[in-house]
C-alpha cells in the first residue's frame, strides 16, 4: 500500500484551522525506517492549481500559496519521500487542457513528450507513463474559464449568460469525460479528486445598485448549476469532489455580515471579499483569484474529501 494512504489523516490534523478531526493510524510514525522510492502528487487544472494571485502591480502571478502547495505542505511532513509536480495552466479551459494551446509542455519535467501535442493532459499522461504506480494522488480543477466568455459578453445580464452557457455546459462535460477517462486508464489505482468553484461574480453586490444585487443573486443560481454539472461529471467516473462551492457558503444570501467599512452584505458576498482579491481596495483592481486564506479554505475542502475515502490510494 503506498505510503500516502497512511498520512492523509495525520495531515488533516495538522492543517491550519481544519475542522475535521482524525486519528493517525498505528505505526505511521515509524514507516520511514526503510529507504523507499519517491511518490508524486500531481496537480492539474487552471490558475487556481498554480496558485495565481495579483502582485503589487496587479499582474496575475503564480505563487507558492495555492491550494496545491498548501495541500502538499500538509502531507509532506509525514511523507518525506513525497514530491509535487504542478502542471496547472493559467487560463486553461476544459478544451485546452486536452488539446493544448495556452501553456507549453513539450520536454517539461525531465521526461520526453516527443509526439505529444503539448497539452496539459498529454504532459500528465507522459508523467504517469514514466512513473507507473508512483502517483497516488491527482487533483484537478477545470471548467471555470469556459464560462468567462459568456460572462464578459453578457453585459450584466444573467439571462444572456444562461443563454450563452446552454452549449457550453455540455461541452465541459464532454471534455472532462475525455480527461478523466484518460487519467483513470493511465493511473488506475490513484486517487483523483476534483473540485467545485466559488462564485467571484458575487462581488457585483458591492456596486450598491439594485441591478448589481440582482446580478449577484442570479450568479449564485448559475454557479449552483455549474456546481451540479461538475459533481455529476466527476461522479460518473467515481471521482470524489472537494466542495469548494459549499466551503465558500456560495448560496448563503440570507445571513447578513457587516464588512470592515460598515457595509452590510450577505454572507457569501462577505466571504468573496475575505477570501479572494475581488474586493481589494484601490489602487488594486478586482481579481477573481483566491488569496492565501481562500486557498487555505480550498485546501481544507480537499483534505476533508480525502479523509472520507475508505481506501484512497
Amino acid at each position: 500500500m503506498p505510503r500516502l494512504t497512511r498520512v492523509i489523516t495525520a495531515a488533516m490534523a495538522a492543517a491550519v484551522a481544519l475542522t475535521v478531526t482524525a486519528t493517525v493510524p498505528a505505526g505511521a510514525a515509524q514507516r520511514h525506517a526503510a529507504k523507499t522510492s519517491p511518490e508524486y502528487y500531481l496537480a492539474l487544472g487552471d490558475s487556481l492549481a498554480v496558485g495565481v494571485q495579483p502582485n503589487a502591480k496587479g499582474v496575475d502571478t503564480p505563487t507558492p500559496q495555492g491550494y496545491a502547495d498548501q495541500l502538499y505542505a500538509a502531507i509532506k511532513p509525514k511523507d518525506s519521500d513525497l514530491r509535487m509536480v504542478k502542471l496547472g495552466c493559467p487560463g486553461e479551459t476544459s478544451k485546452t487542457l486536452n488539446k493544448g494551446g495556452i501553456c507549453g509542455y513539450k520536454g517539461a519535467h525531465r521526461f520526453s513528450l516527443t509526439g505529444h501535442t503539448g497539452s496539459q493532459l498529454a504532459a500528465a499522461l507522459a508523467f504517469l507513463h514514466f512513473h507507473p504506480g508512483g502517483v497516488p494522488l491527482i487533483t484537478i480543477d477545470i471548467g471555470a474559464n469556459d464560462l468567462n466568455n459568456c460572462i464578459a459578453k453578457a453585459n450584466g445580464s444573467i439571462q444572456a449568460i444562461i443563454k450563452c452557457l446552454t452549449p457550453v455546459f455540455p461541452a465541459i462535460s464532454k471534455n472532462l469525460a475525455v480527461t478523466l477517462a484518460a487519467l483513470r486508464k493511465a493511473a488506475p489505482h490513484a486517487a483523483i479528486v476534483g473540485m467545485t468553484y466559488y462564485d467571484p461574480e458575487l462581488a457585483a453586490w458591492l456596486l450598491g445598485t439594485s441591478a448589481g444585487q440582482q446580478f449577484a443573486q442570479g450568479s449564485v443560481a448559475v454557479a449552483g448549476v455549474f456546481r451540479q454539472l461538475l459533481v455529476s461529471d466527476y461522479e460518473a467516473f467515481k471521482v470524489p469532489v472537494a466542495g469548494v462551492f459549499r466551503a465558500f457558503d456560495t448560496n448563503d444570501m440570507k445571513d447578513m455580515v457587516t464588512l470592515p467599512n460598515g457595509t452590510t452584505v450577505p454572507k457569501d458576498v462577505a466571504l468573496i471579499c475575505e477570501l479572494t482579491h475581488e474586493c481589494d481596495p484601490p489602487p488594486a483592481k478586482p481579481d477573481e483569484h483566491a488569496n492565501e486564506a481562500g486557498y487555505q479554505v480550498i485546501t481544507q475542502a480537499f483534505l476533508a474529501t480525502l479523509s472520507h475515502l475508505k481506501h484512497p490510494f
